[in-house]
This record gives structure tokens, sequence and C-alpha cells, in this order.
């Protein structure tokens, strides 16, 4: 039995290239197993009772019923991190564009018929711009791209000041030391003359940069969104700029409403948009996807917990996705030994409302009779993976 996998989007051949002879692609998502997903909306898809996991290509997972997911014991994963060196490059090239006000320049460039280096010399006084060395830099978000800009821009004589209220050990260990962090945003804003935001899409980030938040800031401050766009609030930041208390808004996040909005430059939502960025998310994907369905491991999941115990080297390893209520593992070893299976070892996680449990037990499981036997209230999903030079009679890929 071969693993089939469904690729929504184009997804790059660097990473689906890493899927060996136990998988096959597959046209039909209905028919798979897992899915690799880039930007496509899945949120109206029905998922069959065979899909096991959705992999994003990339950070963001808005397009993804990640709740729904959960609910039927679907691991959603994402590749944090992997596209971050795209982004960061582009929103550099972005600040010192708007520095150096290149947009305008440019578009009156192409307005030049006849005598073009004299209107050049007579009109370019119009478009200076200014440095950003010694200028202040606030970075909102200090995830695996926040640091990376946040260090960026201080290695250019930037003074960078961050605000991340869940800023994670790694990142932390990872910034530069130069950094000043602040523990309240209201505090950083009016301190910057570019501010530039990092944060995932979620309930408590929507429209976080809003009217308020543009009275606080520097009048003339240049703001830029490379996160998500419903984080800055459309109609709030086009007053702003008409009013001239943002200089500049650059966002990769086009709408209806920013288009041909005077000193709002809108990109196209090319952050991650490089050769170099797509490999690398997606073998990310590809990896993550071939652990979970052969080992059951889970690494970057955004439901459910880091769980990882390398490869089986039992006769079989019992994977169980629950509810995160009392009990609940003491109710799995149990039946288990109800059952006179010996757990040889195990590894329980939880997060948030959900929970993951793999074993690895001493027994050729009957799965129907184990899966029967758990089909308990709190218990999503029971999955045997067994160890093909010790229960040869089982199949590799149940």
């Amino acid at each position: 039995m071969t693993f089939q996998i469904a690729a929504l989007n184009e997804i790059s051949s660097a990473g689906l290239s890493r899927l060996t002879d136990k998988y096959e692609i597959t046209p039909d998502p209905r028919a798979a197993d897992a899915i690799i997903v880039r930007s496509q909306d899945m949120r109206a898809m029905d998922f069959s009772d065979r899909l096991l996991a959705i992999a994003r290509a990339g950070a963001g997972v808005n397009n993804i019923p990640v709740n729904r997911c959960s609910e039927k014991g679907i691991v959603v994963f994402n590749t944090p991190g992997a596209n971050a060196n795209a982004v960061k490059e582009l929103v550099l090239t972005s600040l010192l564009m708007s520095a150096r006000n290149l947009p305008g320049a440019i578009e009156w460039t192409k307005t030049l018929t006849s005598d073009v280096p004299k209107a050049v010399e007579k009109n370019k006084s119009k478009f200076a711009g200014e440095e950003i060395k010694g200028k202040t830099l606030g970075v909102i978000g200090l995830g695996a791209i926040g640091v990376l800009v946040a260090n960026a821009a201080e290695s250019l004589g930037m003074r960078v000041f961050g605000y991340d209220p869940y800023i994670s050990l790694q990142s932390a260990h990872e910034l530069s030391s130069a950094v000043s962090i602040y523990d309240n945003l209201d505090n950083l804003l009016p301190e910057c003359d570019y501010i530039t935001i990092h944060v995932p899409f979620m309930e408590n980030t929507m429209g976080m940069l809003n009217e308020r938040s543009f009275q606080l800031m520097k009048n003339h401050v240049v703001l830029l969104n490379f996160s998500r766009d419903m984080i800055v609030k459309d109609a709030d930041v086009i007053k702003a700029v008409k009013q001239g208390k943002i200089l500049r808004y650059v966002t990769d996040f086009p709408t209806d409403d920013l288009i041909g909005v005077e000193n709002v430059m809108s990109i196209p939502h090319l952050g991650a948009s490089t050769r170099e960025s797509e490999e690398n998310c997606a073998r990310m994907a590809v990896n993550q996807i071939m652990d979970y369905l052969e080992n059951g491991n889970i690494t970057n999941s955004v439901n459910f917990p880091k769980c990882n115990m390398g490869a089986p080297t039992t006769m079989s390893r019992v994977c169980v996705v629950n509810k995160n209520i009392p009990a609940m593992l003491g109710k799995i070893t149990g039946i288990l030994a109800d059952m006179d299976i010996n757990i040889n070892d195990l590894l329980n996680r939880s997060k948030g409302d959900y929970a993951y449990t793999l074993l690895d037990v001493d027994t050729c499981v009957d799965e129907t009779e184990l899966r029967g036997a758990l089909s308990v209230p709190g218990i999503i999903y029971v999955r045997i993976i067994y160890t093909p030079a010790l229960c040869r009679h089982k199949p590799v890929n149940p």
C-alpha cells in the first residue's frame, strides 16, 4: 500500500522529488492521505475520512479551516522560517525604496519624452529622500522574519526597537543584543521613523494597527505591512496617509480600497515569491508529511503539539489524537493493558484543546480490535504504524 498525496497549487519539484516510492501523487484531494497546499482556499472543501494531514508550504494558514481539521483529527502543518529570508529581503528593499522615494521618481521618469538629461537635472530635487542610517525602526513581531529584519536593519546602522509579548526562546537567542525590546506597543509607536509588522493573522491581531495606533505614531512615519492585510485597517490607514500622518504605506496585500491611493505602495504579494523560498517551503512541507505518515511524528503543526519519538523500533506504534481532557492518558494506557498489550515507550503532549499520544508497543496490534476498544468519548482518531521487519504480515502503511 502506498500513501496518496494531493498537491494543490504548483508545488516546487524540489520538494515533491523527495517523496519515495511509498508515495503517489493523486489529482483527487478526496483520495489523498495528505494534502500539500500554498494559497488555494480550502475553507469550503469537504475532507474525506482518509485525510490525515495538510501541509501549508508557507507560514500563514488562514486559507485552511484549522478548527474543522482539529475536530476531525487532521494535523495541519506549516513551514515557519522557510520563506523568512525572502520576506526579509523584500522588506529591506521596500524600506530603502520608501526612504529614497524611488517609486515616485521612477514613475515620473517614465513620463519624460525629450531633452531627458536636462529635465532630470532640473527636477531631481523633487524626489530627494533620506538615508536610513541613524533612523529608528520598530519591528512588531519577532518571529523568524521579524528577527531577520531587525538584525539586518541594525547592521545597516538603524536603531531598532522590537515588540513581541510571545517571543520564543529561539528568537530571543537569535535577536541582536543591540535591539531594544518594548513590552508595551503604545510606548514603541511614538519612537519610530519606520514601522514594520510581522505578526500572524489571528483574532487578536485583526485590525491591531488602526486610527488609535496611528495617532500615537510620529508625523510622517513610514509603515510597512508584510504580515496580512486585515492586521491594518484599510480605511484608517488611507485616512492617515491622506492627512500626512503616514508618509508612505507599503503593503504586500493590495485591496480594492488601496489601489490608486497616492503614497500607498502596493506589492502583489511577492514576499515569499522567490525560487529559493518556494523550494525551501516545499522541502519542509514534504519532510513533515513523510515523518508524520511513516513515523507518526509531528513537527511545526498549528493545531497539534510537537511530538517526536524518531522511527519506530518496536513491533507497532499506536498514534492517538484526543481531546485534552483529564484522565485521557490513563484511559488509553488502561485499555491497552486490558488487551495485554505491553507499552515499551510513550510520549504524550497537549496543545490547547487537543492532545497527541505516541505509544511504542511490543505487539503486532490488531488495528480493528484496538480502534474498537479505544472508541470512547474524547478520542478522535487512532492509527497504527507497523514495523515491516517485525510485523511482516501487517500492512506497512495502514
